[in-house]
């Protein structure tokens, strides 16, 4: 079977994955939920997990999988680089030092927990090629991301994008996600090594690639595109495929790259909006295929007895006890009132999709099982779900209405 022919009969498990996704997602969004789980939930709807694998397969045939996940890769990489571009710095700049202590609190929190309660997990739950290191400090940095991106979309939703605490929550987001992704790189180096590639290789190769990015190409942007306005974009189209190569070669993600380039353009300008906007479309039809992706490899099924299903349950109450119990220390060290607090807390502990994206990455790399990787797609949807229940109910009686 040809690749076209691979993308074609890949084509009804994502127009599938796109109407029951909106479907989904316009109940959620009427319930208080960011519409973007509705296609997450679809895609695990339409796996294996509720469907069993025969059904699955009629929908999805196994043939057909290397092209999704072909698709897959390239709509994740179009969605991190628009959330590269849509970082706004200026946010962390406006109280840069209680965003730093919120966002770094909420990163080793959970990151702690995470290894604490990975090493006696480790024998039952590891992937092909983790070692107990690995294992335990990928478990600490899943637990620990917050969905930049759909916390966006959570703050507009609510009304208070640009209420101060939304801005504080969003500038806290924002830089724990560049320094969860600068950990996922160094694990994802560091296990790309136990895997045929050598260390010093991905570590020089890594440092070289954002030393060229951040020395090189970022001081040449602003003259790219005052020089070359008619070719502009095709030469950044160009550098955005440069880039997610590059680090795709380096053994890392090529998310990695896409969401660097994207956080490096100039903001305001009209080339950047252009391409934001042109790329908007694309990125929408092609993200499907990631959750068409990830609901293949969801196996809720794998989930079996109470034993099984309080792991899961205490996953999600460890992720969310140091999401939550960390971002509300740091907060209350830098002066916020208890509820405010308690509001930063619960909006940090939003995962969503940049959660799939590293729970992904990782089962790709061997350092976790099919069945934790189940465990934890639920712990994202769950923590994700209930940041608005839990903003209402902590956070100060102005924002419960």
């Amino acid at each position: 079977m040809t690749l076209a022919e691979a993308c074609l009969r890949a084509l009804p498990a994502l127009v599938a994955v796109l109407l029951l996704g909106r479907m989904l997602g316009a109940l959620l969004k009427k319930l208080g939920q960011p519409a973007v789980i509705g296609e997450v939930v679809a895609g695990i709807l339409l796996g294996p997990s509720l469907l069993g694998a025969e059904s699955a397969a009629l929908l999805l045939p196994a043939e057909s999988a290397p092209a999704l996940k072909l698709l897959a890769l390239l709509g994740v990489t179009l969605y991190m680089f628009r959330v590269g571009l849509q970082l706004d710095i200026a946010l962390v700049r406006q109280r840069l030092k209680a965003t730093l202590w919120i966002a770094h609190a909420g990163i080793a929190a959970p990151l702690l927990l995470g290894v604490l309660i990975g090493l006696p997990l480790y024998a039952d739950h590891a992937g092909s090629t983790a070692t107990p290191l690995l294992f335990s400090l990928f478990l600490g940095v899943a637990l620990s991301i917050t969905a930049f991106p759909v916390l966006a979309r959570i703050l507009a939703d609510v009304g208070l994008l640009q209420h101060p605490i939304g801005q504080m929550a969003l500038g806290a987001a924002a830089v724990g996600d560049v320094t969860a992704w600068c950990l996922l790189a160094a694990l994802t180096g560091v296990a790309s090594t136990t895997q045929g590639h050598a260390a010093w290789w991905v570590i020089a190769g890594s440092l070289g690639y954002v030393a060229l990015m951040l020395l090189v190409l970022k001081p040449v942007l602003p003259r790219l595109y005052a020089s070359t306005r008619h070719a502009a974009l095709l030469i950044l189209l160009a550098l955005l495929a440069a880039s997610a190569t590059a680090t795709q070669w380096l053994g890392l993600h090529a998310s990695f790259g896409a969401f660097l380039l994207g956080s490096l353009l100039p903001r305001g300008e009209v080339l950047t909006r252009r391409l934001d906007t042109g790329l908007e479309m694309p990125a929408r039809w092609l993200l499907p295929a990631f959750f068409a992706y990830a609901g293949m490899r969801t196996r809720l099924d794998l989930i079996v007895g109470w034993e099984d299903w309080g792991l899961c349950l205490g996953i999600t109450l460890v992720a969310t006890l140091g999401k939550v119990g960390g971002s509300w220390l740091a907060a209350r060290a830098c002066g916020e009132s208890p509820r405010a607090a308690a509001a930063l807390g619960a909006l940090m502990n939003a995962r969503g999709l940049m959660e799939l994206i590293v729970l992904q990455i990782g089962f790709d790399l061997g350092l976790i099982s099919q069945r934790l990787f189940s465990m934890l797609v639920v712990m994202a949807l769950v923590t994700t779900l209930s940041t608005v229940p839990l903003l209402r109910l902590l956070g100060p009686a102005s924002l419960s209405r």
